[in-house]
């Protein structure tokens, strides 16, 4: 029997996954369809019966918006909430704002999917000519965390995200964890495998092929050394799932009309 549980999960789809942009940290909301996944993912938590004691986001809006509208469908809106730069998507540099499919096209397939999910390739630096420059780093929201903005990331591998987002998991969430709270993070598609690959031990080469779905609660059941009982558990029409990580891996493919 599982001595701990926690569920983790990545938001939502936001305005620029709908357009296949990496958003990265530019501040996105949910797109519509984002809104409906993030509510389904709250009723079909409520349905299984689970009762969060505490809940942790990214500063990002599509991360915390997706926990609201969980825990309002669940009726549980009184949850507290505590957001951290370090739960951040990935940052992608001067990949930030560009198309996926355009990248691509022009780049290759192969190269795109490296830059997605390679474990320790870092894509090129945002300087400050870049159009989003400007709006990430002079955020208020960057001026209230535990390291100065001159400190912050210009680019991030998955390596990276999961060096800043580890004394975080350490420091803040173990010890809610370990003292019986039932935990949901609501994060990114990269900080949340980045923390699948710390907690269940996978390989540097195998967290390439590891894929998650926006809006869809992942289940881990730890043991007393918050080892795994068994492989993370997503929760819903499995049917459903398969289809929605197989639309996330064709972002990075050329679409067939330009093929």
């Amino acid at each position: 029997m599982a001595k701990y549980r926690l569920v983790l999960l990545r938001h939502g789809e936001g305005a620029w996954t709908k357009e296949n942009r990496f958003c990265s940290w530019v501040d996105q909301k949910l797109s519509s369809d984002g809104i409906k996944e993030a509510q389904n993912c709250g009723k079909h938590l409520k349905a299984l019966d689970f009762e969060f004691d505490l809940v942790f986001t990214s500063v990002l809006s599509r991360s915390i918006q997706t926990a609201w509208l969980i825990l309002q469908e669940m009726g549980q809106e009184w949850v507290p909430i505590q957001s951290s730069w370090r739960l951040n998507e990935r940052h992608y540099g001067a990949l930030i704002g560009l198309n996926r499919a355009e990248m691509a096209l022009n780049h290759g397939e192969e190269q795109v999917k490296i830059w997605r999910r390679s474990y320790d390739v870092t894509p090129p630096p945002i300087s400050e000519s870049h159009p989003y420059y400007a709006e990430i780093y002079n955020d208020r929201r960057y001026k209230c965390g535990d390291v100065p903005q001159e400190s912050l990331p210009k680019a991030e591998s998955l390596k990276d995200v999961l060096d800043r987002l580890l004394p975080y998991w350490n420091e803040k969430i173990v010890p809610e964890l370990k003292s019986g709270k039932m935990i949901l993070i609501s994060a990114h598609g990269n900080s949340s495998r980045a923390l699948l690959k710390h907690v269940e031990g996978i390989s540097d080469e195998d967290i390439i092929n590891v894929t998650l779905p926006t809006g869809v609660p992942i289940l881990l059941e730890l043991d007393e050394n918050l080892h795994p009982l068994g492989p993370h558990q997503f929760l819903g029409d499995q049917e459903a799932i398969q289809a929605a990580i197989k639309k996330v891996e064709d972002q990075g493919k050329v679409k067939s009309a330009e093929k």
